[in-house]
């Protein structure tokens, strides 16, 4: 037998050992997530949204008064009851009604999704109280698309009618992209990841980077079978172009020497939604906004995939000792 034989027939064994171990390793991965899914599909979460949208609207002069007792906090008590039956009847609201209950005539599946997330809420944050799930109409106000308090979720419910929705029409494409039905949970676990990590003030660009990963790795175990593009709000092109370039725009972060800068305009190059992230360069418009936002969620994934730590120790340690044990390096 040659010697070119035997090498071929080594390495033919070789990779098979090596197909095995991947069919198993994934078998593993895969029995492993189905078994955590199974613990918390069964977290007692008896959720009911509450529709107030579509109650409110139907209210009366004799109806009123009760519904004001049921959600006090929607109705300033400097307000006279005239002005929200008055409210009831204008053309602009019956119009947004109409839009509302077109889109989400059937809100069954919508509320199962708001359940499981919050099943997977529940089971990571164990201290998690009920809250009541409430929508409302907010004269489609996208930057205040939910509103989180430690008892209450209200869920403007005219900001996710479908990008192409005529209210839409005079809003820049990439707010129209997110308004949709699928970013109502998003949006949700975001609310909540940012009073989980209480990071309010952040001063380099790491540390922006790394608040904005951990927060959409809490997506990752929130809403696991969402696919990552809905989770960061990206079209699927852009979450494209996004991982194909990944090694050329953490280049560009350290050859320009950004993760220590404590220039505030970062922000709003790479790290708040936007048209396109903004290196100064000839590509910009080719870009999805927000990849300093993508970086650090490869970040934090790389350092929970390289580190035995739990979620509280990850959400509470500091950017650079995270960063430090992360071993980050994307592949070129």
């Amino acid at each position: 037998m040659s010697y070119t034989m035997i090498q071929t027939n080594y390495l033919t064994n070789y990779f098979k050992k090596i197909g095995i171990f991947l069919i198993l390793f994934i078998c593993f991965s895969c029995n492993k997530n189905a078994q955590l899914e199974k613990e918390i599909e069964a977290v007692p979460m008896d959720l009911k949204v509450e529709r107030f949208d579509q109650v409110f609207m139907k209210s009366t002069k004799e109806s009123l008064p009760t519904l004001k007792t049921q959600h006090p906090f929607l109705f300033p008590k400097q307000t006279p009851d005239s002005i929200f039956l008055e409210r009831t009847q204008d053309p602009i609201q019956k119009l947004i009604q109409k839009s509302v209950d077109s889109v989400f005539s059937n809100f069954q599946d919508t509320e199962a999704e708001l359940i499981a997330f919050y099943k997977h809420l529940k089971y990571y944050n164990p201290s998690l109280k009920k809250p009541r799930v409430i929508t409302v109409f907010s004269d489609v106000d996208y930057r205040n698309k939910v509103i989180v308090t430690d008892s209450i979720a209200l869920i403007s419910i005219d900001n996710y009618l479908g990008a192409d929705h005529e209210f839409y029409e005079s809003f820049y494409n990439y707010i129209r992209k997110n308004l949709k039905r699928d970013q109502i949970v998003m949006d949700l676990a975001d609310a909540y990841a940012t009073r989980l990590i209480n990071q309010p003030r952040r001063k380099t660009f790491l540390e922006e980077l790394i608040y904005h990963g951990k927060k959409l790795y809490l997506k990752d175990l929130w809403v696991p079978l969402a696919e990552d593009s809905t989770k960061i709000g990206y079209t699927n092109d852009e979450l494209l172009w996004a991982n194909d370039n990944e090694f050329y725009i953490w280049q560009y972060f350290i050859e320009n020497e950004l993760l220590y800068s404590t220039d505030t305009k970062l922000v709003g190059r790479f790290i708040a939604p936007a048209p396109f992230s903004r290196f100064n360069l000839e590509l910009d418009s080719e870009s999805p906004g927000a990849l300093g936002q993508y970086i650090g969620w490869k970040i934090v994934r790389s350092y929970m995939e390289n580190n035995p730590s739990s979620l509280l120790q990850m959400l509470q340690m500091n950017a650079q000792t995270l960063f430090n044990k992360a071993k980050y390096k994307p592949k070129k």
